[in-house]
């Protein structure tokens, strides 16, 4: 409700969750899929694409839209992990109230929803549902600045039917019939039968990925294990980057970084090759795990891993790196992680991906459609190409770590930002394991980001950034380190620092004398939130 520029019903969602009576991580897969009718020939015509050429779908298409997958994430994760405590009703009332009375608009939020107003506008007719009244701007309407209140009373009746006909309110009747006309209207293929499908089928419960992680001086006792989200999201690349940099640690071609080397060349050297070396897998094996000829496994795999860390050098930046062949076995955003009392904690994360997705507004509804099918490859040879009813690549992930020693959990924690987010993921975990940071901490160091964004293994060398991007405040020594081992290193700074993400982090830890559970918990500085006890 209250940052549709990075989040909406019109969305998807993923979470993990830590049930602490039993010390299990469970996973929910809230992810919509493509149309009966997106045949990769079907859209590849309807963009105009010639034969030969190799394509994609662009963001502001309205053949990005698929099926939005948030309504049912979000009244599955209620029904599978509340308990009963809460009804989607009492949940949607405070976010429908500040529809209808008005709310004002935080800092971010408004120089993110000015610089959208352009594409809000011209994506569909509706778009003054997602703009702020007033009669001297052009139409009547304008994107609301810092501190205006905004209503957006077309989305708390949404809200409002969802929490009185739960899933059906939204996959049939009124919201679902605007939605398939404001697509159809813009020559989209979605039907009503999408929609009923994913009534039908739901969110998908699926069973984590994940990674026990002893490198960089920790001991048997203190070693993690960190979960991420199975494929379609990109969480593997998280997994990888840190089993490669346990490799590279074992076999000597990375020290021991001790706390003081924290955001140092060495350290930031062996973190950026570690990704990018993730990263050529995932641009090629992540897509819906139904289509997928590699499991998760087999990526996970630590000969693999072997295999893969040997492309490291440690004295030079790596050339582009491609796709490795794993041995098969007989796989803009906002996020909140939350606990409760008991110990239970959510990792959940929810996206329109770019910004306010296509910008395209159903009649009546008050939120903009994701551009998700931006995501899938448009070459009939890569396995995330673009088929009917299939998930595509998706870039949110919500992460969760536990002690390896006896399953008793460690922190629930995300970083938002497209592919900075496995990105953010190594990093801030590493801040604390490494860098012997708190929470807060760890969020407010500054980050790198490779490439700001993934290479398109079907686009040519050409479509590869090389890039290291670098936050304003790391230190100067290590940005010239980092030149100086053969990075093409850029310095950001300001609104600009955006693209670094922005995270959230519970922990929990034992005041070991007083046998007493203790919650920690910071929120990122590049974003409006905050870490809250209730």
């Amino acid at each position: 409700m209250t940052e549709p520029c990075s989040t909406g019903i019109g969305g998807d969602m993923f979470c993990l969750y830590y049930d602490a009576a039993t010390g299990q991580v469970s996973a929910l897969n809230g992810s919509g899929r493509s149309g009966a009718k997106y045949t990769l020939e079907t859209v590849r015509a309807s963009l105009g694409i010639p034969p030969g050429a190799v394509g994609q779908i662009p963001m502001s298409s309205v053949h990005a839209v698929t099926v939005p997958g948030a309504a049912a994430g979000w009244v599955d994760t209620v029904e599978r992990f509340g308990s009963g405590k809460l009804s989607m009703a009492q949940i949607l009332a405070p976010a429908i109230e500040l529809g209808e009375k008005g709310f004002p608009v935080s800092e971010l939020t408004a120089y993110f929803w000015q610089r959208s107003e352009t594409q809000i506008r011209s994506a569909s007719p509706n778009f003054a549902e997602m703009l702020k009244a007033d009669p001297s701007a052009p139409s009547g309407v304008r994107a609301p600045r810092a501190g205006d209140i905004i209503k957006l009373p077309h989305l708390a009746r949404t809200f409002r039917t969802l929490a009185a006909e739960g899933k059906p309110g939204f996959y049939t009747g009124r919201i679902a019939e605007e939605l398939i006309v404001a697509v159809q209207s813009l020559g989209g293929h979605l039907t009503l039968a999408d929609l009923a499908h994913h009534l039908e089928t739901g969110s998908e419960p699926t069973a984590p990925i994940s990674l026990t992680f002893q490198a960089q001086g920790l001991t048997a006792a203190t070693a993690l294990k960190i979960h991420e989200h199975p494929p379609n999201g990109q969480g593997i690349v998280a997994l990888m980057a840190l089993g490669i940099l346990q490799e590279l640690e074992a076999t000597h071609k990375i020290p021991t970084f001790a706390p003081h080397e924290h955001n140092t060349a060495a350290y930031l050297h062996a973190i950026i090759e570690a990704l990018r070396i993730a990263f050529a897998d995932a641009s090629w094996f992540v897509t819906d795990p139904a289509h997928s000829p590699v499991p998760p496994s087999a990526l996970l795999a630590k000969p693999y891993l072997a295999a893969r860390a040997a492309l490291f050098s440690p004295s030079s930046a790596s050339p582009i790196l491609r796709h490795g062949s794993p041995a098969l076995s007989a796989s803009d955003t906002v996020y909140f992680a939350t606990a409760d009392s008991a110990g239970n904690a959510v990792s959940f994360i929810n996206s329109n991906y770019g910004g306010f997705g296509t910008c395209i507004v159903p009649r009546g509804c008050g939120f903009t459609l994701q551009n998700r099918g931006a995501g899938f490859a448009l070459a009939a040879q890569h396995p995330n190409v673009l088929a009917p009813r299939k998930r595509p690549y998706h870039t949110i992930i919500p992460g969760l770590a536990t002690n390896a020693a006896d399953g008793s959990l460690h922190s629930v924690f995300g970083v938002m930002g497209g592919y900075m987010q496995p990105q953010g993921h190594v990093q801030v975990l590493l801040g604390q394991v490494v860098g012997g940071l708190n929470p807060q901490q760890a969020l407010d160091a500054p980050r790198v980001c490779i490439g700001a964004g993934m290479p398109r293994e079907a686009g040519g060398d050409e479509a590869f950034d090389r890039t290291v991007y670098v936050e304003e405040g790391m230190p100067e020594e290590a940005v010239e380190g980092l030149r100086a081992l053969g990075h093409t290193v850029v310095v950001v700074a300001g609104q600009g620092r955006a693209l670094f993400g922005r995270g959230q982090i519970v922990r929990f830890s034992v005041d070991e004398v007083e046998g007493t559970g203790v919650w920690s918990a910071g929120s990122d500085m590049r974003g409006d939130g905050a870490a809250y006890p209730v």
